[in-house]
């Protein structure tokens, strides 16, 4: 393995240490993985489309869909509509409550590593980081065929 090859293997391993610690959270607090992106997304406080959330969190449409129905029927989401636009997910007052209830200890870590690493590293890490990671999912589309008669 040549030292690029050996970057791209640390990027990727430290990538699904990142998901694997977001799982195992989920699973420690109860909750689906799938859910708590969607709580993670919609806690900003601002409205998104299951279109939007979807693309954004790669997650599939159906699934987002799902998780909106079983969250409306608990009273932790509504749906609004805006003129000639899709409908938008927003989080109940109790939808909020819950979301902060399982994302504070989350945010907590996340703040702290994020301090620590820019402690260490450059703030650009993080437009770094961020440039890597869209980078990727756009040249994996191109190079990486789907199964015959799927567009690319």
């Amino acid at each position: 393995m040549d030292e690029k090859d050996q970057a791209i293997y640390r990027l990727m391993e430290a990538t699904n240490q990142i998901d694997g610690s977001y799982y195992l959270c989920a699973r420690r607090m109860g909750e689906k993985s799938n859910t708590l992106a969607l709580l993670y997304a919609l806690s900003d406080g601002r409205p998104h489309s299951q279109t939007q959330v979807s693309r954004e969190w790669l997650i599939p449409k159906t699934t987002v869909n799902t998780i909106v129905k079983e969250l409306r029927e608990k009273g932790l989401l509504t749906l609004s509509c805006a003129p000639g636009r899709e409908k938008e997910l927003l989080l109940t007052p109790a939808g909020n409550q819950y979301a902060a209830g399982l994302l504070s200890g989350m945010w907590t870590a996340e703040r702290a590593a994020l301090e620590e690493t820019l402690e260490r590293y450059s703030p650009q890490f993080v437009e770094a980081f961020a440039f890597f990671s869209q980078r990727l999912a756009q040249l994996l589309l191109l190079h990486v065929p789907g199964p015959a008669g799927t567009p690319q």
